[in-house]
């Protein structure tokens, strides 16, 4: 508080009232533009940002890896087995559950909501005896690294808004991402790579995935994710022009932080800071992005291990190998998108398929975080945005069905940085369709992620238009139960 105190009386009234205005806006540019050790003079406004900057009290975790599975995978062919469905299936849903959750518009003129069983098999695995589908065999060898959340609830039944939802604690785009208010409360452990970066499998849906799940919303825009693609240049618009070697561009970018601060200087407005960290985070990118994505050294067992699809770049398996990499290099917020859950007819050959992409390379990636030490203060999510419903949508046959959108009930898993393993948590109605047990609304894992960061989701705030926004809204309750 003493340091506080002196900070603010070094500074004269006019840059007082001048700085003050720019509230938290920027503040992660300590850590954007320089060591994370401040070296600004006492009486800046950098100083005092750097001085309130950091986690609310001790930390777990020290990154996170959200693998997101867009398009609601269903948790009936994954995670929460029903045998009494067995019993009712072909059977209409019982009024009195339906009635409970609202469907979508696309079972609107389906006169008949039959009840249909997995048709997969499900063993218990571990000594948590947890159950797992046979479409994820290889995710059944690690449950006993895993929280398995069979409770999660969301309040969206369309596939954006959902997304957006669970990305973003709200429906409506223009609101930060979760990996922008980690970013904007805690800063970068790494100089040379973004705070968040973002990787989307390639080739799998036609389905939209909007660039608003990893905006910067009303945050500074060096908050918002950076999206790697696959192939020769990871990064659009990254490297030098023909003709221009890196001096010439270290020179180019020195005068153009000249001229913008004497715009700082003039109107303070903190987006120009933001937009010198992101020509100071492109110019560093130009090394430490192509070495960051460079696999060739890795050794065969790794690609074994991950399955041969992570020596395809832009596919999953790939991509969870890129995620480990950034991890090693202290990316705070590192999301993965992969598409084509949406399986409103054909579910059970998709759902294998999508599973199949997946499942040996998400095992994999704990493993290999595990067997490196990393998984201590590394936090793995899996998940997407919705459930399913346990009627069929459309004509059910002996071996063929589809499900609609269900907000009431999905499963997630986490494993890692303060997450009590070998747990399952929560529990669902016979028909999967209610929350019996332990409800977790998307709030509520929010706030859990922001509290295993050291963050108190209730003071991680930003005032916007004259209200304070936070991730979690005004809603949001930490999942003690889970957290080791």
């Amino acid at each position: 508080m003493d340091d506080i105190k002196k900070a603010f009386a070094q500074l004269n009234r006019r840059d007082f009232l001048t700085k003050a205005g720019l509230g938290f806006g920027s503040l992660a540019l300590t850590s954007m533009l320089g060591s994370s050790q401040s070296t600004a003079p006492a009486g800046s406004t950098q100083a005092i940002e750097a001085f309130i900057k950091g986690p609310h009290f001790p930390a777990k975790a020290k990154r996170v890896i959200y693998l997101f599975m867009s398009g609601g995978p269903s948790q009936l062919e994954t995670f929460d087995y029903k045998p009494a469905l067995a019993k009712w299936h072909g059977q209409e849903i019982p009024d009195s559950v339906r009635g409970t959750q609202r469907n979508s518009g696309m079972v609107a003129g389906q006169s008949t909501f039959p009840l249909v069983k997995s048709i997969y098999d499900f063993k218990q695995y571990g000594q948590s005896g947890a159950w797992v589908s046979e479409i994820l065999p290889y995710t059944a060898k690690i449950v006993d690294d895993l929280c398995i959340i069979k409770s999660v609830q969301t309040e969206a039944i369309n596939h954006e808004p959902a997304v957006m939802f669970v990305q973003t604690g709200s429906q409506q785009s223009g609101r930060p991402s979760m990996g922008s208010w980690l970013s904007y409360g805690l800063g970068s452990d790494n100089e040379n790579l973004p705070h968040f970066m973002v990787l989307i499998s390639k080739g799998l849906s036609d389905q939209p995935l909007s660039t608003a799940a990893w905006a910067n919303g009303f945050l500074p825009s060096h908050h918002q994710g950076v999206h790697l693609r696959a192939g020769k240049d990871p990064v659009l618009y990254l490297q030098n022009p023909r003709g221009v070697d890196r001096a010439d561009r270290r020179k180019a970018l020195d005068q153009v932080r000249a001229l913008n601060e004497q715009q700082f200087g003039l109107w303070g407005d903190p987006e120009i800071h933001s937009k010198i960290s992101q020509y100071e985070m492109a110019y560093k990118m130009q090394t430490s992005v192509p070495e960051a994505v460079d696999t060739s050294q890795e050794p065969d067992y790794i690609y074994k291990m991950y399955g041969e699809e992570a020596r395809q770049p832009g596919t999953f398996a790939a991509n969870c190998l890129l995620a480990r990499r950034m991890a090693e290099k202290d990316v705070k917020f590192i999301q993965l998108y992969h598409m084509g859950w949406d399986q409103h007819g054909n579910l059970p050959s998709g759902i294998k398929k999508q599973a199949k992409d997946v499942d040996q390379a998400s095992a994999a990636l704990v493993q290999d975080l595990k067997q490196r030490g990393l998984l201590d203060d590394t936090l793995v999510v899996w998940g997407g945005e919705f459930g399913r419903t346990s009627f069929s949508q459309g004509q059910l046959t002996k071996n063929n069905y589809g499900r609609d959108h269900h907000p009431g009930c999905f499963t997630m898993w986490m494993a890692g940085a303060g997450v009590k393993p070998g747990m399952v948590y929560g529990e669902t109605d016979e028909f999967s369709y209610n929350v019996a047990h332990n409800p977790v609304h998307v709030h509520d894992f929010q706030a859990t992620v922001l509290h295993l960061f050291g963050m108190d989701h209730e003071k991680l705030v930003f005032k916007h238009q004259g209200r304070r926004y936070r991730l979690t809204d005004v809603h949001g309750k930490v999942v003690q139960a889970i957290l080791s």
